[in-house]
């Protein structure tokens, strides 16, 4: 093809992810292809060790399972810049995040800082950060030590794609998306507008959504009908 025959064609040329059971694409292509059960199913120990009330996952409503991630808790902090506090103040979900747009951009084999184009970057993370409700705010050293304005910086989701873009060297556009349920799709469908107008000449597009703690289940509503 020409440039002319290419014109107003998109190519996605590299995928990250991690998901429950998988921390690759291709992990998780071979789980959806063989029917890998990737739920895991919590023991009582495991509830109480992360911290939740027996008085809760004892109720019948409530489900001891989760779609859970392996090492939530690992990051390279040295590798990304960041100092072991800025780490430990940081949402797994932004942690996350970062990681696999690192990974998306090395399994494209394109290095950011040496890149001429503009790199752009439209991402989302869930909306409330149960990091720093239920783990930083629960700690009066910490909230003390590093102050509010660290926390917000590292937890709330408006930062999310500034942040990426300040840590691996992206000149384009940095959108942080937030629109519920369909958050990472807009970021699809924006991060392809910007590609169709020129103003990105590459971008990264995705989503992350961890809840804390990590081993832990969830309650169903009960109705009487």
């Amino acid at each position: 093809m020409d440039d002319t025959e290419l014109e107003g064609h998109i190519a996605i040329i590299g995928m990250a992810g991690r998901f429950p059971g998988a921390n690759t694409i291709d992990e998780l292509w071979d789980n959806l292809k063989n029917g890998v059960e990737s739920i895991t199913f919590f023991s009582d120990e495991e509830l109480l060790s992360a911290g939740i009330d027996p008085t809760v996952f004892n109720q019948p409503n409530y489900v001891k399972a989760k779609g859970a991630l392996d090492d939530v808790a690992g990051f390279d902090a040295a590798f990304f810049g960041f100092t072991p506090k800025e780490a430990e103040i940081t949402d797994p979900q932004q942690r996350l995040f970062l990681e696999c747009a690192w990974a998306a951009l090395e399994n494209a084999g394109y290095d950011p800082k040496t890149y001429a184009g503009d790199i752009g970057i439209y991402g989302s993370v869930g909306g409330i950060s149960t990091y720093l409700a239920k783990n930083l705010s629960l700690n009066p050293e910490i909230v003390e030590t590093v102050g509010d304005y660290a926390m917000m910086l590292g937890n709330d989701k408006d930062f999310l794609c500034t942040r990426v873009a300040y840590k691996l060297n992206l000149s384009g556009p940095a959108i942080t998306v937030q629109t519920a349920c369909s958050s990472s799709l807009v970021a699809v469908v924006m991060g392809c507008q910007s590609l169709l107008h020129y103003q990105s000449d590459m971008v990264l597009v995705g989503g992350a959504a961890l809840t804390m703690p990590a081993k832990a289940g969830y309650l169903y509503l009960i109705k009487k009908v």
